[in-house]
């Protein structure tokens, strides 16, 4: 192939294909909705415990089970502490349960996960309320928070989840040091 053709195949991938565009600002926009560890980029919005349990009940329920407890095999457990995992031994023990209330090191990424991949078949269909109040019903669920707690962006960054210390933070930058 010449070097014309690479770029123009490049260039224009939906003339070679017949399928696609190159994405809009907007839609880029759309999808650029992380969140960190440390709560950057949490949205405005807020959300109750109640509201997070009818929520749940309507949305989230008919795959993880009325009170968090998953489906096996396909739909894991979201509420619940194993007590072996107590010691935080799952490295040794990998057929423990993992849940948000035993295993997830920051509440913004229940947030985060929450916002973009649920419910499985309308992922990032919740508006940021539904998603701050399901946050709320898991922490709460989960023993994390107090069941009367209305989370917003500033809240959300202030909980401490029970096993936080026990995760050892991620401090690799890109570049030549780590490749």
């Amino acid at each position: 192939m010449t070097t014309i053709a690479v770029a123009a195949c490049r260039d224009a991938p939906s003339a070679r294909y017949g399928l696609g565009h190159a994405a809009t600002a907007a839609e880029i926009a759309q999808r650029d909705v992380d969140v960190g560890a440390d709560g950057s980029g949490l949205p405005a919005g807020r959300g109750s415990v109640t509201e997070g349990a009818s929520i749940f009940a309507a949305k989230c329920a008919s795959c993880h089970g009325a009170r968090g407890e998953g489906m096996p095999p396909l739909y894991p457990a979201l509420v619940g502490r194993d007590t072996a995992g107590e010691n935080f031994v799952f490295g040794k023990r990998p057929g423990l349960t993992r849940t948000i209330g035993n295993y997830w090191p920051y509440a913004t990424t229940v947030f985060d996960y929450v916002r973009r991949a649920m419910p499985l078949t309308a992922p990032g269909s919740l508006t940021n309320d539904e998603v701050y109040a399901l946050t709320a019903y898991l922490l709460a669920a989960n023993q994390v928070i107090a069941r009367d707690v209305v989370l917003d962006s500033s809240s959300l960054r202030r909980v401490t989840m029970p096993y936080a210390q026990r995760f050892v933070r991620d401090n690799r930058r890109g570049g030549k040091e780590i490749k």
